[in-house]
């Protein structure tokens, strides 16, 4: 595999906010994107991580982008974006069978997770990816409630599936869990997780299950923009009212950090994290 090579990008950090940008190229010109992280009122440290970039392997050129939200610390969400993408790239059948071999990472990484919590902790983290592929082809894959949706002749697509556990309750006491849904809470597995699929949670891990839901598409002309977010965002704002935001406006990052304020202003209490990519003009 060729050296992971990035295109131009610029990012800034402060106060728990970070916030930055970047472009691609395919056939019919350029492709940006732009994203904001914004910390929560929850007092513990930031748990969302991002990845965001255009890099060369082999003569292709691949869009990597990616929400990672952490629970019970940020140590599985910094694995995941130090690891996942390079996990799912080193696959040799990658080329042949992307699907697959982005099925196989993300199992092969949520053991290597497990196998280091003495020092990665008790904690996990949701994620969604997306691998944009010469600018032609995305493939969409998830574990847990960060969310993908694309635009469609300005129609919002959800490309990814919510892993909530009465969704897949029966999963979950098949292998010896329950779901509980106490009064003013959500649904949680063991009454702890309030999501049925992620990566670490190794004292919960034998009734989670880790394996990503993946979508596989074509991106035409109709298909402009992609936005990649943690639940901080999707937990109050419907995928269509982000599509509409986002179309708005022509410069992603502009997008990305209007997104995660109008999250704020309606009172989202989670860690806010957005990735917006134009995929056409």
């Amino acid at each position: 595999m060729d050296r992971l090579c990035c295109f131009s990008s610029s990012h800034s950090q402060y106060g728990g906010h970070s916030s930055g940008s970047g472009k691609g190229r395919n056939n019919d010109g350029i492709i940006k994107y732009g994203f904001s992280l914004v910390k929560g009122k929850a007092n513990h440290p930031m748990e969302d991580y991002h990845v965001a970039k255009f890099v060369q392997i082999q003569g292709h050129e691949l869009g990597l982008f990616a929400i990672y939200d952490g629970h019970l610390g940020d140590n599985v969400p910094a694995y995941l974006q130090k690891h996942l993408f390079s996990n799912i790239l080193k696959e040799e059948e990658f080329w042949v069978d992307p699907n697959r071999s982005i099925s196989k990472a993300y199992e092969r990484t949520d053991q290597a997770i497990l196998s280091h919590s003495s020092d990665l902790g008790r904690g996990g983290s949701t994620a969604v990816t997306a691998i944009l592929l010469n600018g032609r082809r995305l493939l969409v894959a998830n574990v847990g409630d960060s969310r993908a949706v694309l635009s469609r002749a300005g129609q919002a697509v959800q490309m990814s599936i919510d892993h909530e556990p009465n969704n897949e309750r029966g999963s979950i006491e098949n292998k010896g869990g329950f779901v509980s849904n106490m009064p003013g809470d959500v649904p949680r597995v063991n009454g702890q997780l309030a999501v049925s699929r992620a990566f670490g949670d190794k004292s919960l891990k034998s009734h989670l299950r880790s394996d990503p839901d993946i979508q596989d598409v074509y991106v035409d002309n109709s298909t402009d923009v992609l936005i990649l977010a943690s639940d901080g965002l999707w937990k109050v704002m419907e995928n269509q009212e982000v599509v509409n935001m986002a179309r708005r406006t022509k410069d992603p990052l502009k997008a990305a950090k209007q997104l995660t304020a109008e999250a704020l202003k309606r009172d989202s209490k989670d860690d806010i994290s957005c990735v917006v990519v134009r995929l056409r003009g």
